[in-house]
């Protein structure tokens, strides 16, 4: 049965739908709605909450109308550094609509807001325009923050502080001293949070308040605190949250395993990275006789713990997801649980939810099992330990086992690609830190066997979860990817054209899988691997099973992380679900607004950790520069401007320039047509996919860009890069 609220929406878009419809305000609607004075309240929050979700519009004299009537269009600003940004529009279909900086109001990025469409698609095609429509903010509907981290300068007549994040591209006047006073006065150089107020008018600059002195940018944490506050990440647990954590026993009960399968004799083992500090998920695999394998998947039940409603449910919710720093943890559990009695750790007792799949011998499955359970882990390897076993001829029981696990694991990563699975797969770089939070080494991580193994089983785990939850319509959230765009993989085509290489049409999955084939060991791979990315819609959570377009699968959600993330911790309660005779579920609603929030704050932590890590990159080029002690990198040109070379360093994974200016050897003439620069003199030749050795000569930490020189034919010395 429908609620009073979803009745009177649906009331509300009847009679906003209806041919003679004339646009009213809230009194002029409470009235046509037959709403009483003594509920009038319930249709003022419903209408603000309308107008949030761009089911409706507000147009002069705050009369009420629907988007499409007015050419409306409500989302979220995603603004380009340059200036112009994006608002996407509610129908898949439909372009995103871009809005040129000039239009953009005193909208910032990540803000709510409303914008009149100006020049839509098929307008610009009739006039022979650009293949794209266009619009104008009207309306700022909710601020994304109150406050913006920057660093504090000063002119000759007033302080302002420059915003790090490069998208706010105007100053921010402040006051200093700031009133009231704060315990520390702000410097110029200092990085301070500056609480924002009321923007009325683009053609002046924002003006704030300084509400929070970080401390000189340069001194120890200063950066990752500085990207801390940026995303107004918590740093602290409630006390509510800790006391509840605290009263958790630090080791598994004998009573806690009751209704629980005893998997405690088992040969079960975690591979984690190296630096891991929660073990959330292990495995075992074992031949079945005939031909075969058992697969046994065993997550940590952070469910036995974490109760819903609770204090800890309610926090761990609020953050959604652990955030990754190269210095720290932002935990979603408190440690007492994260690294405590969650974590799998060796030769001890923990509780379990267990996915049972037994594979034929050609990788299909042949049935599922789910179960709570209770393990021991054998053995903690992490990835470096495990690839050397794999690479070895197997000599104890660990590395026999081992390899049974990767001969399963290799049989269905090759039959998942089959299927249509794209290989989007990048190495990671680690940012080694000292003791006092400087980065001394770049180490590239290699996605090798061992990763490999790992990924496979939790990818069948998750996809044999999804598969049980959606044939028993119970309610959880989905991790989904969905078709992409056709207009989008046009665009794309035309880029990978420019790099000479042949494509058909990439609405195909086959051919993009081609492409990809094509694209490995190249120096353009991560170039067009991130184009990619950027042509695909981003995966989200849902509470509909949309299919996963990249993993090509009909049905995938997130069961294997629920010490870090929420989504997981929603789906081990669904799970739970099924062997209960009498079933309190979750309702659709609850499930749509979870997987709303958590999709948001998982953009939120992974712009923090790429933020984070950028940062870090940046100072580890300029305390080369400071050293006067450059390295050598190798580098790969992967377009060419007639400003410079644009050049990716593998080894680091960071891209930057070669200024023309810097190439002194020769005076070099642009080819626009070809994409090269030539010597006069020299003849030579700088073209995409050219292989330089290069070093660090300049940094610029507000733009987050980096430039490099083309080093000379004496051998360089040896990176200090590790592999």
């Amino acid at each position: 049965m429908k609620s009073e609220t979803d009745q009177l929406r649906e009331q509300i878009l009847r009679l906003l739908r209806a041919p003679k419809y004339r646009p009213l305000d809230k009194g002029e609607l409470g009235k046509a709605l037959g709403r009483k004075s003594g509920v009038r309240m319930g249709l003022n929050a419903l209408l603000r909450q309308m107008e949030q979700a761009g089911e409706i519009a507000r147009i002069r004299k705050n009369r009420y109308v629907l988007p499409s009537e007015a050419d409306l269009v409500t989302g979220t600003l995603q603004v380009h550094q340059a200036g112009y940004a994006f608002l996407a529009r509610e129908k898949p279909e439909q372009q995103d609509l871009f809005i040129a900086a000039e239009n953009t109001g005193t909208a910032m990025n990540g803000d709510k807001v409303v914008a009149r469409i100006t020049r839509d698609v098929p307008y610009a095609r009739a006039k022979g325009g650009r293949d794209r429509a266009e619009g104008r903010v009207i309306r700022i509907l909710e601020r994304a923050h109150d406050s913006v981290v920057g660093t504090l300068q000063q002119s000759k007549n007033f302080f302002y502080v420059v915003p790090d994040d490069p998208r706010i591209v105007h100053n921010v006047y402040v006051q200093v001293p700031p009133q009231p006073p704060l315990p520390k006065t702000p410097n110029r150089g200092d990085k301070v949070v500056v609480r924002l107020e009321p923007w009325e008018s683009r053609h002046v600059n924002p003006e704030g308040q300084i509400v929070e002195v970080l401390g000189p940018a340069s001194a120890p944490g200063i950066d990752m605190l500085s990207i801390i506050r940026k995303y107004h990440l918590p740093t602290e647990f409630p006390r509510a949250v800790l006391e509840e954590a605290q009263r958790i026993p630090e080791t598994v009960a004998e009573e806690m395993f009751a209704g629980r399968e005893d998997l405690r004799e088992k040969f079960i083992v975690t591979i984690d990275p190296d630096d891991a500090r929660d073990f959330d998920d292990a495995i075992n695999v074992e031949r079945v006789p005939g031909g075969g394998w058992n697969l046994g998947v065993h997550i940590a039940d952070v469910s036995a713990y974490v109760k819903p409603g609770a204090a800890l449910d309610r926090e761990a919710h609020k953050r959604g997801n652990s955030v990754y720093l190269p210095d720290r943890v932002i935990p979603m559990l408190p440690e007492r649980l994260s690294n405590g009695v969650c974590s799998l750790n060796p030769g001890v007792n923990r509780l379990t939810h267990s996915v049972f799949i037994e594979f034929t011998k050609d990788g299909r499955t042949k049935r599922c099992r789910f179960a709570r359970t209770v393990i021991r882990s054998a053995r903690r390897l992490t990835y470096r330990e495990a690839y050397a076993l794999l690479r070895g001829a197997p000599n104890d029981q660990l590395s026999e086992r081992l390899h049974v696990a990767w001969e399963l694991a290799s049989l269905l990563r090759k039959k998942r690609f089959a299927e249509g699975s794209l290989d989007l797969d990048f190495p990671e770089v680690k940012v080694r830190l000292d003791k006092d939070g400087k980065p001394i080494l770049l180490e590239r991580i290699e996605n090798d066997e061992s990763h490999q193994l790992v990924e496979e089983f939790m990818l069948a785990a998750n996809e044999a979860v999804a598969r049980e939850l959606k044939n028993r319509s119970i309610p959880t959230v989905y991790r989904v990817h969905e078709n992409p765009d056709p207009d989008k993989l046009a665009e794309y085509r035309e880029l990978v054209l420019s790099y000479n290489y042949k494509v058909g049409d990439l609405t195909q999955r086959t051919e993009l899988q081609r492409l990809l084939a094509s694209l490995a060991g190249k120096p353009e791979e991560q170039a067009l691997k991130i184009g990619l990315l950027k042509s695909l819609k981003r995966a989200r959570y849902a509470a509909q099973p949309l299919g996963h377009y990249g993993l090509a699968k009909n049905n995938y959600t997130h069961f294997t992380s629920p010490i870090r993330r929420y989504a997981d911790l929603v789906v081990h309660r669904a799970l739970a679900e099924i062997n209960q005779s009498r079933r309190a579920r979750a309702d659709m609603g609850s499930m749509v607004a979870i997987a709303e929030h958590i999709s948001i704050t998982e953009r939120v932590a992974a712009e923090a950790e790429i933020d984070s890590v950028k940062m870090k990159k940046l100072e580890f080029f300029q305390r080369q520069l400071d050293a006067r002690d450059p390295q050598v990198f190798r580098a790969a040109v992967i377009d060419v401007r007639n400003y410079g070379l644009l050049v990716d360093l593998p080894d680091v994974l960071l891209s930057g320039l070669v200024h023309v200016s810097s190439l002194t050897d020769d005076f070099y003439v642009f080819n626009a047509a070809q994409r090269t620069f030539i010597g006069r003199q020299s003849r030579r030749r700088f073209s995409v996919g050219d292989q330089l050795r290069v070093f660090v000569a300049r940094v610029d930490v507000f733009k987050r860009q980096v430039d490099f020189a083309i080093a000379n034919e004496t051998p360089p010395k040896r990176p200090r890069v590790r592999r």
